[in-house]
């Protein structure tokens, strides 16, 4: 797994222009590299579930989906209380972004602690990587993705805690654009993700 935290400059002082990727440059080969790494693992997973159908449609059914589906929602949820924050730093109403980056980080937690008990639920009764190929698949790849919210976590409560200190403004906050172009990309992660091996028989 790739855990090589961006670092976030806090020398640039320019606002992004229309044409520009948000945030420092570094991040989006960051975030292109890790794609990349959940492109390769979705495919074997579909190359996977083709010569399995039976399997994994049977195993997918002892999934809570209800409990996926709620995570989908927190996460999308605070990807929007991102983009609420950027906006306001972008007006300068720090006290605003500085509260909408929290709520953000909450979300987040939700998720984390949702996923953690879902985990949980899973290993009490048995089940683990060997189990079967359907599971090695799916704990794999969700749990990959839980290190990832972790890690966002770790890179929006540093921003949160700068914002707090006053440390962006309407002219500097690549820093923050940086964090949560990190996050919308965990976001999109698990909205692939969720479907794919939740919902697709």
């Amino acid at each position: 797994m790739c855990i090589a935290i961006p670092v976030v400059s806090s020398s640039q002082t320019k606002k992004n222009t229309p044409e520009e990727l948000p945030g420092d440059l570094a991040i989006w080969f960051f975030i292109f590299a890790e794609l990349l790494v959940f492109g390769v693992l979705f495919i074997t997973y579909i190359v996977a579930r083709g010569q399995n159908i039976e399997l994994f449609n049977s195993t997918q059914q002892t999934l809570n989906t209800q409990l996926g589906l709620f995570n989908t929602l927190v996460l999308i949820t605070s990807s929007l209380f991102v983009v609420k924050a950027i906006n306001a730093i972008k007006r300068d109403q720090q006290d605003k972004s500085v509260f909408w980056l929290l709520m953000a980080i909450l979300s987040g937690l939700l998720f984390v602690l949702a996923k953690t008990s879902e985990f949980n639920s899973l290993f009490d009764t048995g089940i683990s990587l060997g189990t079967n190929l359907f599971y090695t698949f799916y704990i794999s790849m969700t749990f990959f993705h839980y290190m990832h919210v972790i890690l966002g976590l770790v890179i929006l409560a540093a921003v949160f805690l700068k914002a707090r200190r006053g440390g962006y403004t309407a002219d500097n906050h690549i820093g923050m654009e940086t964090g949560a172009s990190y996050w919308h990309m965990v976001d999109l992660v698990w909205i692939v993700l969720f479907p794919l091996v939740y919902l697709v028989r």
